[in-house]
């Protein structure tokens, strides 16, 4: 198919969310907020967890990746955003652009099945809770994220390796505040569906298998936890899992809201509030959720503080 105009695009302007110079002020505030929120609470229950040798268990184990990940995957897209809420000129370059993709799809696709990886303990830990020591040993931990990794990896080498392919001629203005894949694949002047299916077909087999292995995980520990026939029994049980699942709830729905529908139901309002969610408020949502009703963690910030208040007394 030939090109309408021989100028490869160099560059990218990123719309953004708003043109009200009021609005973006308030939003650069609120998303500046929810980043120090989201550095804070994520990498502190990294160090919390590596400190506290009671918190060195599977479920703590992937929790501490979980939070590298929301660290890493918010500090992808909002200093940016940040950025172009204050700029004139919200520039973002080619190479930029499609770094910021990859490593978005990287860090999405690895949560993914890292949360999948949390359902399979979780469902370990409450059904065969006498095998839970052999089962989830060092080596398969160690397995389950070297996999999330890989499989992240792949999935976003692929799409960026697809999109930038494409040739981009026409416009550099891209109806988003960062570089996602739908948008920029709107820009381009030539055929995008052979690619829009690649992507769409990886996308929903990475969703759909990680669903898949989540969903059975539940199925068997609802079951399990129902044929509990004491009360407190059925609440210990519940609350091992319920912060995973409410996690696994708000992140699985925000996704499948924006990818999972046909390129021409693109929504740039919709599909704009549904992305700050999962890429500026889940991160920061998420050491909340796993750590306000967690005993646990509590307890092993207590034990830490206790620990450096005594070094401190014995100095």
């Amino acid at each position: 198919m030939g090109r309408r105009n021989t100028t490869q695009v160099t560059d990218f302007i990123l719309l953004g969310l708003t043109d009200s110079p009021e609005v973006q002020l308030v939003l650069f505030l609120l998303f500046l907020l929810m980043y120090l929120i989201t550095v804070l609470g994520n990498a502190g229950m990294v160090l919390v967890i590596r400190l506290d040798v009671q918190l060195h268990t599977p479920m703590y184990f992937f929790l501490s990746h979980l939070s590298f990940l929301d660290l890493i995957y918010s500090t992808v897209i909002t200093p940016k955003t940040l950025e172009n809420l204050l700029a004139s000129t919200k520039c973002i370059s080619y190479m930029s652009c499609f770094t910021q993709m990859y490593f978005f799809v990287l860090l999405g696709a690895t949560e993914c099945f890292l949360l999948s990886s949390m359902a399979y303990d979780r469902y370990i830990a409450i059904c065969n809770p006498l095998h839970y020591p052999v089962v989830m040993s060092t080596r398969l931990c160690c397995s389950l994220i070297l996999g999330s990794y890989s499989i992240g990896f792949m999935d976003s080498i692929v799409n960026v390796l697809f999109v930038s392919s494409l040739h981009f001629c026409d416009s550099n203005v891209i109806h988003h505040f960062f570089c996602d894949v739908s948008p920029v694949l709107a820009l381009s002047c030539t055929d995008t569906y052979d690619v829009q299916m690649m992507i769409f077909i990886g996308a929903g087999s990475t969703l759909l298998v990680s669903l898949i292995t989540i969903s059975a995980s539940y199925v068997s520990i609802l079951s399990t936890i129902l044929k509990i026939t004491s009360t407190s029994g059925k609440q210990k049980a519940f609350s091992t899992c319920a912060s995973h699942l409410l996690g696994v709830t708000i992140f699985y729905g925000t996704l499948m809201f924006t990818y999972l529908k046909p390129s021409k139901s693109y929504s740039l309002g919709k599909d704009q509030v549904a992305s700050v969610f999962y890429t500026i408020m889940i991160p920061m949502l998420n050491p909340l959720i796993y750590s306000i009703r967690n005993k646990e963690v509590k307890n092993a910030l207590t034990r830490i503080t206790q620990k450096r208040e005594d070094s401190r007394q014995v100095k």
